[in-house]
């Protein structure tokens, strides 16, 4: 019997991000959403390690966008694949044996609280696009609709060119004209192309005054110095802390409607890549925790970002392997045999300015409050977390090295 190569395809998409509020029960006693949070920004954590191992550049993506397809895939597969999968998503203390539904489910009820204020600008959707010849299988056809809202769409791959164009204006108009041009090449022996978009749009609930805008030095490192438009922030009423054993100190700036910007700032002489190997879900939670409000005037860059990774080339090394191999098992999807994953691919678009983001796409100990400076200058590299106030649900993050770098 003729045993077709199949190859699969997923595209991972972020562009702005929004805000809300959360109130459902979960479908496990032992499982909550916040251990579902906890766990993806531990993961986000990881990844993001693995990126900057390799890069000393601007980093940004959506840990949640990435989180949520990869759940998704869950629901296709099976044997070695799915544990490898649970084990680098960091899901593996959440999964329940005989309720293949628990995780899907949980991470539906996470998008629910998150999206529950119909007012908030946020967009996050899942879709599928299957080669019309494709045999998928129903029972994961109708998971993908239950929990992720998915479209599910048929294509000719064989018509690179009309699926390329297909595919784009879908990425176009989920992600407001962010990303006009995900994909610019597609394999004609693709069967399956999965792709998740996450837009959002926040408002500073304190805007910075565009008349108070001019430029001054942003220092890269000590040989280094770039100038670039830097906000101004009068002095107000705003949530800091310092983590004194880590060397750095922590600005939360707010949105309108539950969410925030945090602002991780290493101290003068506290080179960044020190840092990178201490931020953990632990730290993260620790530093929401010991916010305080005081009088502060804010400095801080405009910046815009566009970054794209190729997923199949990092995973693997953080143990999930066979999915990319002629070994994966994703009996779920399909009965039919060769079926494997190709491609990767997750493109992350941001930009900060004075009215707000346009975003697509730790141990308590040693964590001092105390009285801070009365001002807050964001003129060296820093990190920054978007998050989901109510479920402290990780949306993006990332690194600022150089703001005049895109």
């Amino acid at each position: 019997m003729c045993v077709l190569k199949i190859k699969m395809a997923f595209l991972f998409i972020l562009t702005c991000l929004c805000f809300l509020t959360p109130t459902h029960q979960t479908p496990h006693p032992n499982v909550t959403i916040s251990d579902l949070s906890y766990k993806n920004i531990d993961f986000a954590m990881n990844l993001y390690r693995k990126i900057a191992g390799s890069s000393d550049k601007n980093i940004f993506f959506s840990p949640l966008s990435i989180s949520t397809s990869f759940a998704a895939l869950l629901m296709a597969s099976d044997g070695v694949t799915r544990e490898e999968i649970l084990k680098v998503l960091n899901l593996k203390q959440l999964a329940v044996d005989h309720q293949p539904e628990l995780i899907p489910r949980l991470f539906q009820l996470l998008q629910e609280n998150v999206a529950h204020n119909g007012s908030l600008k946020l967009d996050q959707s899942t879709a599928l696009f299957i080669h019309q010849q494709f045999k998928v299988e129903r029972m994961f056809t109708d998971r993908m609709k239950k929990f992720f809202h998915a479209d599910i769409k048929t294509v000719d791959f064989a018509d690179t060119e009309g699926s390329i164009s297909f595919i784009n204006e879908y990425i176009k108009q989920k992600t407001e004209n962010k990303i006009p041009e995900m994909i610019s090449t597609l394999d004609e022996t693709t069967q399956l192309l999965l792709i998740n978009s996450i837009f959002f749009q926040g408002a500073w609930q304190m805007p910075f005054s565009a008349n108070l805008t001019e430029n001054a030095p942003f220092y890269i490192d000590n040989y280094n110095i770039v100038q670039v438009p830097m906000m101004f922030k009068e002095e107000a009423k705003l949530y800091t802390m310092e983590d004194v054993l880590l060397g750095a100190r922590a600005l939360k700036l707010p949105y309108q409607k539950g969410v925030s910007m945090l602002i991780l700032l290493p101290n003068q002489g506290v080179d960044y890549t020190v840092i990178d190997d201490e931020i953990s879900a632990e730290k993260f939670l620790s530093w929401i925790k010991k916010l305080h409000k005081t009088n502060l005037e804010v400095n801080m860059p405009k910046f815009k970002m566009e970054q794209a990774y190729s997923l199949h080339s990092l995973l693997p090394d953080m143990g999930m392997s066979s999915l990319f191999s002629s070994s994966a098992n994703l009996t779920g999807l399909s009965k039919d045999r060769g079926l494997t994953v190709s491609e990767v691919l997750h493109k992350a678009v941001i930009d900060v300015d004075e009215a707000g983001t346009t975003a697509a796409a730790a141990t308590t100990i040693g964590i001092i409050p105390y009285s801070l400076p009365r001002v807050f200058t964001v003129n060296r590299p820093f990190f920054f977390f978007i998050y989901h106030e109510d479920t402290n649900s990780l949306l993006f993050m990332g690194r600022v090295v150089d703001p005049t770098q895109t």
